[in-house]
């Protein structure tokens, strides 16, 4: 008879036997040997946007001009941050301020000047849920995710086109991703009749995104009596919208009048959710400043949907960060920094559309008999110029102007030393060439 302790030597090496069996020694050093553990992992793809503002960074070439990123430029081509910003910089260094964590839902004083400057002074903030966001991509991150959990339907229909970041980052929270139409590329304006049969045609109780304002690429923005047309379909689908405000404040140069759409719905008491940034009409880019708001029916609504939001937030990346919006809440709480502001908003919008009116000016003196009136009609940081992708390929290749595929420039990036250049650079690789239907 074997003894415990041989039978257990047995049992060990029976062990050992079938777990070399299971494990060979190949794949067990392999997946913990520095020389293969990562060997299997493919190179990503370059981002569509931020990938060709590397290579334009890459270039040696002097004519080089980006029209690619939407950031504003000055009139001699270089990033602005606003007086009223450093003003407000200046007073948070006079309060001393300090840098401890903030809450998991944000400061809640920039939260509540945040969503009035969104839905108005006098804006039911009481069953308004509402978080700080890592700006706009996170408010949308945060949206989705809760959405994807917590609303029945799961289907978001987004626009076509749309901002790229928008696929990805709805698919990824586990939204069924679907479209709508909503540019014709064969007039060059908004295509209303395609967009409401799509939006009538989606199963009741779909989400909707829409641009509260410059609709990102195309500058194409429904008028008020298509907007008036939409939320009655809306409503009478009972979808749910999910507003994307990137650029309050650009598109007219009024942030009163760039929120209508969004202050609209709410008046018409209609579910909704917000994603706002504070990145373009701020020029915050690099403070990552945003809300994620809920419209709810009361404040007990409200408290509940705070604790989901707080919950997806927490693990996702805990506390927001305070420097930005530290300072939209200094600038929006003090009077003379805020009038301020609204000047300087007003400044860049007025010279982004000086711009947009004398690119077209300058086409037609380059000789091009195009009807390049669309892109006057657009607002906002970009002009959708309807060039096909191989003319902006040849726009990079043979001129160094570096833009997205899908004929998109920011007109931000245009100033007195480039105007000329790139309105001849357009007009060689346009000229006898269609600009509709590409």
């Amino acid at each position: 008879m074997k003894t415990h302790s041989q039978m257990f030597s047995a049992l060990v090496i029976l062990s050992s036997v079938l777990l070399a069996t299971a494990f060979p020694v190949e794949a067990i050093s392999s997946k913990t040997s520095i020389d293969t553990i990562w060997n299997e992992t493919p190179m990503g793809p370059p981002d569509a946007i931020l990938g060709i503002a590397q290579n334009f960074r890459a270039s040696t070439d002097e004519r080089k001009v980006n029209v690619c990123v939407g950031a504003y430029r000055d009139e001699n081509g270089q990033p602005w941050v606003l007086p009223s910003v450093r003003a407000a910089e200046g007073k948070m260094i006079e309060n001393n301020d300090n840098k401890e964590y903030l809450p998991i839902d944000g400061d809640a004083a920039f939260v509540e000047k945040a969503l009035k400057f969104a839905y108005g002074a006098d804006a039911p903030l009481e069953r308004i849920a509402g978080v700080q966001t890592l700006s706009g991509t996170g408010a949308c991150r945060i949206g989705g995710k809760f959405l994807a959990e917590f609303f029945s339907g799961n289907k978001i229909y987004l626009p076509v086109p749309t901002w790229g970041n928008h696929h990805k980052i709805f698919n990824e929270c586990g939204l069924d991703v679907q479209t709508y139409r909503y540019y014709d590329r064969s007039t060059n304006r908004l295509d209303l009749d395609g967009m409401l049969a799509d939006i009538k045609d989606a199963p009741d109780g779909s989400i909707i995104l829409l641009h509260a304002c410059a609709h990102n690429p195309t500058g194409c923005d429904p008028n008020s009596a298509e907007w008036r047309a939409l939320m009655d379909l809306i409503k009478e689908k009972g979808h749910l919208i999910f507003f994307d405000s990137a650029y309050q404040g650009f598109a007219s140069g009024d942030a009163e009048a760039d929120a209508q759409a969004l202050r609209n719905v709410l008046k018409e008491g209609l579910p909704m959710l917000l994603a706002q940034s504070f990145a373009k009409n701020f020029g915050l880019y690099g403070e990552r400043c945003g809300t994620l708001s809920v419209v709810c029916k009361d404040a007990e609504t409200k408290d509940i949907l705070m604790s989901q939001l707080k919950n997806i937030i927490r693990p996702m990346y805990s506390s927001p960060p305070k420097h930005g919006s530290s300072i939209v809440k200094t600038v929006l709480s003090d009077d003379g920094l805020s009038n301020q502001y609204y000047k300087e908003c007003t400044q860049m919008a007025n010279r982004i559309q000086s711009m947009r009116t004398r690119l077209v000016e300058a086409i037609k003196e380059a000789g091009s008999t195009h009807d390049w009136s669309h892109v006057t009609e657009q607002i906002g940081m970009f002009a959708f110029t309807g060039m096909s992708a191989e003319m902006c390929d040849q726009l990079t290749d043979e001129y160094a102007i570096y833009l997205t595929r899908d004929g998109r420039i920011s007109i931000a990036g245009l100033n007195d030393n480039n105007l000329k250049y790139v309105a001849d650079a357009i007009h060689a690789v346009t000229d006898g060439k269609s600009i509709t239907s590409n």
